[in-house]
């Protein structure tokens, strides 16, 4: 069923708890309620146009993988607001809420960004030029910008609070969760053990969506993921293979170290480029052409994987 689309740059209501760059969080006794506003971000720095639908594509593209691949389960999701669902108090506020906020378990999240890689670009296209390998990782020689890997590897990263993401190795991502076990008290874990399982069922979740992207005619380069801990539980977390958290290719315009047309904010990024933006706050203003056009992508990609239209109905 499709909704009116009420365009949400920013929510101030009851109980906020934090503000990210796309979501803003607000504390529901033991749950979080997570909405996805229509702002996006861009090289770290939010832009000050929203896209429009965005917040919307976003938590339904995640509700859709979380309820189709099995790999996802066991995770943090209980229900996305809807008319039928909402949390105690807050349906005063339905408009800025349905169809794009999830109410969640609240989970520990994990210090580090669990990145998987089916294809080398971006960072970790530079690092391999540099190093001839990727997260500690030895690739063969020889390699193109964009050319697909023998098998998706796992490439985790710091979660910088300012500033960029840094690429680790394996084994500094077990000793980050280890002193985060350590802070949490959480002494019946095994850092290691713990990292062992994020790394499969990272790859397993990847796997199981690049086949399900490739029948539709895309390819899925690389995606992040978060995970935490419920209870004890390793639950996967936040966003999961959104344009936002993405790299995604048409497969009918795919060519090893050509251009590469993404459907997520590549388009966007492509512009800022452009411009010799300096990459630090405040960002410049974004002409409507591209906010309309980065917007198409996202909606492209949403159909394409998810086999639905678009869950809005735009204003006239």
């Amino acid at each position: 069923m499709t909704q009116p689309l009420t365009v949400i740059h920013r929510t101030d209501l009851p109980e906020l708890a934090s503000r990210g760059k796309v979501r803003d969080i607000y504390k529901l006794g033991g749950r979080l309620m997570i909405v996805a506003t229509d702002r996006i971000s861009a090289f770290d720095v939010v832009m000050e146009q929203p896209v429009p639908g965005k917040g919307i594509l976003l938590t339904q593209m995640s509700r859709f993988w979380l309820e189709t691949l099995p790999a996802c389960t066991p995770h943090h999701l209980e229900y996305v607001v809807s008319d039928e669902r909402v949390p105690e108090g807050y349906a005063p506020y339905l408009d800025q809420l349905r169809g794009r906020a999830m109410v969640v378990k609240r989970v520990e999240i994990l210090p580090v960004e669990c990145i998987v890689r089916g294809y080398i670009m971006g960072s970790a296209w530079k690092e391999y030029e540099a190093t001839g390998q990727v997260c500690g990782i030895r690739l063969p020689e020889g390699l193109r910008r964009g050319q697909r890997l023998a098998e998706p590897i796992f490439t985790p990263s710091t979660k910088a609070v300012v500033g960029h993401d840094e690429p680790i190795s394996f084994d500094h991502a077990c000793q980050m969760v280890g002193r985060f076990l350590a802070c949490k008290r959480s002494v019946s874990l095994d850092a290691r053990d713990l990292m062992e399982r994020v790394r499969r069922r990272s790859l397993d979740i990847y796997l199981q969506a690049a086949r399900h992207a490739e029948q539709r005619g895309i390819l899925l380069a690389d995606t992040k993921f978060e995970f935490g801990l419920h209870e004890g539980e390793l639950l996967l977390a936040d966003e999961v293979l959104t344009p936002d958290s993405s790299r995604f290719w048409p497969a009918d315009r795919y060519r090893e170290d050509g251009e590469l047309p993404s459907l997520d904010k590549q388009f966007l990024r492509d512009y800022l480029e452009s411009l010799g933006w300096d990459k630090r706050p405040p960002p410049p203003p974004i002409p409507d052409a591209v906010i309309e056009q980065t917007r198409l992508g996202y909606i492209e990609v949403y159909r394409r994987l998810t086999g639905l239209e678009a869950p809005f109905r735009e204003s006239c």
